[in-house]
């Protein structure tokens, strides 16, 4: 029960910190950080059983729509970043996607690029819009209410809409970052694992919007799985970061739930094409030593991604014992497992060390506080962001 002792006062200090229910403050919101912390309020909800953890959850999913799916303040626009009025805004508040939440505002249009800079401007993220696509889909598990579901599906068909074009060679591809109003391309390249994670998130979309007899035909998302599929065979999945590596364990996770709850016994290769570069990317990762600087040199959100992912290996091989008949590659997935759980102690060495208050001390801490602490509080308690 310690774990989750601290994972409540991780979780109470950052919605004091970030203005969730606080009056006479300005609330902070950053898209990444606020999915995990709505996957941690339910889970919370769950251990507990504490209405509040999940009117926590609840509030913050109001309090992103309101901010981080309406322009700046400190921008000549206003309103919802869709362009709908005030009431079809507040019916549809994903349907014109969601900024990051950045400090700065975004590159206009036709102002240079500066790679360092691009970092700290606004806009908008494929990979952080699938993100909050699965924090609202849990949010219809816990709740029953299919809205939070439709929301998601709403800004699934937006980011696939927007964020996806066909080269002149009939080639799917996918920008990095748009602007705000999602009218113009910041980044152009293609993220390595977005569309992969794309078309893991929307099976599970699908998944649950297949529970509800009243899902409107419009928002079904064959052609946009269809088009994640074929981008996601397009590049590779082989990484050294962390945080990738944690995303790959994470979606394998995902998908092993989907194989046995939707039957879909054909994604069983996938299964294992994930744990296959999930492996090999662990030892690359491992070969750069970076577990044995010292605080200041490392980013602890990348860390805690790959101990979360971590976590994931051990769900799939309680799934995998109990579910057997439902994988056609068994054998194959039991022996990778094994070799994955020979690196399951990274996931405690790298949350004691970062639980460690001489290590909060340092600047790559602190300057990225609420992004570590939450991932923190997930890493402790994985299940509510991995379980579907």
């Amino acid at each position: 029960m310690k774990k989750l002792s601290v994972v409540e006062t991780i979780m109470t200090e950052f919605s004091k910190r970030t203005c969730i229910r606080g009056k006479g403050c300005t609330p902070v919101r950053y898209l990444w950080t606020d999915a995990f912390a709505v996957c941690n309020f339910l889970e919370l909800f769950h251990r507990t059983g504490r209405e509040s953890y999940k009117e926590e959850a609840l509030k913050l999913v109001d309090q992103v729509h309101h901010v981080l799916g309406k322009h700046r303040s400190d921008d000549t626009r206003s309103g919802w970043i869709s362009g709908l009025d005030e009431a079809e805004g507040e019916a549809h508040p994903t349907i014109g996607g969601l900024r990051i939440g950045k400090k700065q505002n975004e590159r206009k249009e036709n102002e240079p690029q500066d790679e360092h800079l691009e970092w700290e401007q606004d806009g908008q993220h494929f990979h952080y819009l699938t993100k909050w696509m699965h924090a609202l889909n849990l949010v219809s598990e816990a709740t029953g209410n299919p809205k939070y579901n439709r929301w998601a599906l709403e800004l699934a068909q937006t980011a696939y809409d927007r964020f996806t074009y066909t080269t002149l060679a009939g080639a799917r591809r996918m920008v990095w970052k748009m602007s705000i109003d999602l009218s113009y391309p910041l980044v152009s390249s293609m993220g390595q694992h977005d569309a992969l994670d794309g078309y893991i998130t929307y099976l599970e979309l699908g998944r649950t919007a297949s529970k509800y007899t009243d899902m409107p035909d419009e928002l079904h998302i064959d052609t946009e799985l269809a088009g994640l599929s074929q981008m996601s065979q397009s590049v590779s999945w082989d990484t050294d970061d962390p945080l990738g590596i944690g995303g790959l364990l994470s979606d394998a996770c995902i998908l092993t739930q989907l194989i046995i709850s939707a039957g879909m016994e054909y994604l069983s290769e996938m299964l294992s094409k994930f744990l296959r570069h999930a492996l090999r990317g662990i030892e690359l990762f491992l070969r750069t030593n970076i577990l044995k600087y010292p605080a200041q040199y490392r980013l602890a959100f990348r860390e805690l991604g790959l101990s979360i992912g971590l976590h994931g290996v051990e769900k799939i091989q309680m799934l995998l014992s109990e579910h057997a008949e439902c994988f056609s590659n068994d054998a194959l997935l039991r022996s990778q497992l094994k070799e994955l759980e020979s690196y399951l102690p990274l996931c405690k060495f790298i949350e004691d060390f970062w639980l460690e208050s001489e290590n909060q001390k340092s600047s790559t801490w602190t300057e990225h506080l609420d992004i570590n602490s939450v991932m923190l509080a997930t890493s402790l308690d994985a299940d509510g962001y991995l379980s579907i």
